[in-house]
């Protein structure tokens, strides 16, 4: 013979139905509630945003209630602790709700300064340092975290040098490839640029005296090499470094090459001459026309220039004629 204690023992749909319909009969009245304070709220905005919560919440948690109680067969005990919870979640919606803004900061100052914490962090990560120490000062003067404000304070002022420095080097490497080039027009634009940005970092310290000095090295640089050329009668090579030469010197540097100029030039000259005669004596008017061009272009204020311009149009007719 079994034992009545052994057999399950069932749901008893009548008692574990009666939270439904007490929870029911709260929510209406919640509901109540919260008009009554929508109808009496007057002035006041903070009656009427809790009145408004109030209905709401009511609303929107009533048919989930109403589905449980369908349920209940088969969870009586599950749904009276989802009842339980929701209950205590509503207790809280509503103690809060009459709450003033400043009360609520006070309950929710965790969650508050751990949402401070990720914007602060996400600001630096995008390298917002503005935006970033505002931040910071919310989170030391509103919420009295000063501690941690120091914190973001130095690691807002490291990640700022870092960025500028990096902005720095790059910056002076594009400086860099402007003298390389010896863009120096643009080097001069560049060196007061950088120092208009950032005129705090000690790299940018002398830049025009930098493009300065490495200008002076390529023009010394230049003046030996066309010495040279001159000393070898290399004179082709010499004529072209004098013409580079000729935009970096000014009077005064000028003067104590001269003579050595003069002296490449009446050369660099007469043997152009030499070569457009003996090309067009044997009739090779290509290399007649070449030597003729360059003898207009580079003395063009001389008598030979004068005969040359006369005999080009001859020699260009010719010379088209071989080649076609």
């Amino acid at each position: 013979m079994k034992n009545d204690t052994d057999a399950p023992t069932k749901p008893n749909n009548a008692s574990a139905g009666l939270p439904f319909i007490l929870s029911v009969a709260w929510l209406t009245a919640l509901a109540g509630v919260g008009l009554s304070l929508i109808a009496t709220a007057g002035e006041s905005s903070s009656r009427l945003t809790a009145g408004i919560v109030l209905v709401a919440v009511s609303c929107a948690v009533l048919p989930i209630t109403l589905i449980g109680a369908w349920a209940i067969r088969s969870s009586a005990g599950g749904m009276d602790r989802t009842l339980s919870d929701l209950a205590h979640a509503l207790n809280t919606m509503t103690q809060e709700a009459g709450l003033s803004e400043g009360a609520k900061r006070v309950l929710h100052r965790r969650q508050e300064r751990e949402l401070l914490r990720r914007a602060i962090e996400q600001d630096i990560h995008d390298e917002d340092w503005d935006a970033a120490m505002v931040l910071v000062k919310e989170l030391a003067e509103r919420f009295g975290y000063r501690a941690d404000a120091e914190e973001f304070r130095s690691k807002i002022e490291r990640a700022r040098l870092q960025t500028l420095d990096r902005q720095v080097v790059d910056s002076l490497a594009h400086l860099d490839d402007l003298i390389r080039t010896r863009n120096w027009t643009e080097a001069y634009a560049e060196a007061a640029r950088i120092q208009r940005l950032f005129p705090e970092s000690h790299r940018v310290d002398g830049l025009r005296e930098r493009v300065d000095e490495s200008r002076q090295r390529y023009r010394k640089d230049l003046e030996r090499q066309f010495l040279v050329a001159a000393q070898r009668e290399q004179l082709d090579e010499a004529m072209s470094l004098l013409k580079e030469l000729d935009q970096y010197l000014t009077p005064a540097e000028a003067a104590p090459l001269e003579e050595v100029a003069r002296g490449v030039v009446v050369k660099s000259r007469e043997n152009l001459g030499v070569r457009f005669k003996l090309m067009v004596q044997d009739h090779q008017w290509p290399e007649a026309l070449e030597a003729g061009e360059r003898i207009v272009a580079e003395f063009p204020n001389t008598r030979m220039a004068d005969e040359v311009r006369e005999l080009l149009p001859a020699i260009r007719e010719k010379s088209a004629a071989i080649k076609s």
